[in-house]
């Protein structure tokens, strides 16, 4: 494990890899990342697995025995998703028992087309959990408002979750809140609260775009670009520390309930003017969890500056979301925009997956 990454665990966080792919399995480099980098968990979305399948063949074998079987494409996508998830979860697994729970795990969403019922979802992810049937899953739930019984439900049952999606510092506290619930729940139903455990994914750069977009179209301002994510999300930590602490949190955790930690999402820069590690530089605190691609983790072993950065100047903070509003910024507006784009963008990669995988079989029965 390099010197960089050493120092990132050591100030606690928690180092994740947002892809994967059956290549990457198969091939030893996901446990090749687990063991010289330091890699304790993985992500993946509906846009990791379009993409893994459009450029991989190692699927085809697979395709082919399902093509075979009838399956529909529904069952096809279920299939081929759950299996590099497993398989996955059994390259994490002794992180997930050195950790006794906390890391070593995998990350499968629901379908996000479903992020607006909440019935589904929470159908949804029990089948997620019941087919995948390893204990170091993470079902991934949109922070949408059909969301958020539907992670309630999914605590309760006993099943973690990894709460996507969350923009807003108002959302992030709901998410907290539905966990608790859940964990109440679950307690209250005789459950062992010692095996559930859920991460909040709030998502960063895509705050900087939203915000240097309406920044530049408004004009001027320019002090103020490239400040709204780190802002957002230091105060999303300080929310985190608010909530899971007081005398009905200690209960839970006394009974063996852990916090929700802050997990940092879309770490990559997307404003080449900025630095490349700017979102892991910036947020580097205790008992959080940073998920970035492959590209993004090369970069902090090539020159990323470590620091306990996170709690530095929370007032600042602050301010910047003060300055943003007098500039004309909405930011309820801002984050609300960035939901409905984030659902959609994972919806239509969702449909791009389905398509991918029609692609394959159509192929399949040419030859």
């Amino acid at each position: 494990m390099t010197e960089r990454l050493t120092a990132l665990a050591d100030a606690g966080v928690a180092i994740w890899l947002d892809d994967l792919s059956r290549e990457r399995i198969e091939s030893g480099n996901l446990s090749d990342m687990v063991k010289d980098y330091g890699v304790v968990g993985v992500t993946t979305n509906p846009t990791i697995f379009a993409a893994a399948l459009e450029e991989g063949e190692s699927y085809a074998d697979q395709v082919a025995q399902l093509r075979t079987a009838g399956a529909t494409l529904d069952e096809a996508v279920f299939e081929l998703t759950t299996t590099d998830v497993r398989d996955a979860c059994d390259v994490l697994r002794p992180v997930y028992d050195f950790t006794r729970g906390l890391d070593g795990r995998v990350s499968l969403e629901v379908d996000p087309g479903l992020a607006r019922d909440a019935d589904a979802t929470t159908a949804m992810a029990q089948r997620l959990w019941d087919r995948v049937d390893r204990p170091n899953l993470f079902i991934k739930i949109p922070a949408t408002p059909e969301g958020l019984p539907a992670i309630e439900e999914t605590i309760a049952a006993g099943i973690p979750v990894n709460v996507t999606l969350i923009f807003s510092l108002e959302r992030h506290r709901e998410v907290a809140e539905a966990y608790i619930r859940g964990l109440q729940r679950h307690a209250d139903g005789g459950g062992d609260l010692s095996r559930i455990a859920s991460v909040a994914s709030f998502f960063v750069s895509r705050v900087d775009t939203e915000g240097d977009k309406r920044l530049d179209e408004i004009g001027g301002h320019d002090e103020l670009k490239g400040k709204l994510a780190i802002a957002n999300a230091k105060l999303a930590y300080q929310q985190y520390k608010e909530v899971f602490s007081g005398e009905q949190w200690e209960a839970l955790r006394e009974k063996g309930a852990t916090a929700q930690r802050c997990l940092w999402a879309s770490t990559s820069t997307k404003n080449p003017e900025y630095r490349d590690v700017i979102y892991v530089e910036e947020l580097v605190g205790p008992d959080t969890v940073n998920t970035m691609p492959r590209a993004t983790v090369e970069a902090v072993i090539d020159h990323g500056e470590i620091r306990d950065s996170l709690e530095e100047d929370v007032e600042g903070a602050r301010k910047v979301l003060e300055d943003l509003k007098a500039a004309g910024i909405d930011y309820d507006d801002v984050v609300d925009t960035l939901e409905k784009e984030g659902v959609k963008k994972f919806a239509d990669s969702f449909k791009e997956l389905f398509a991918d995988i029609e692609s394959k079989r159509d192929q399949l029965v040419a030859a």
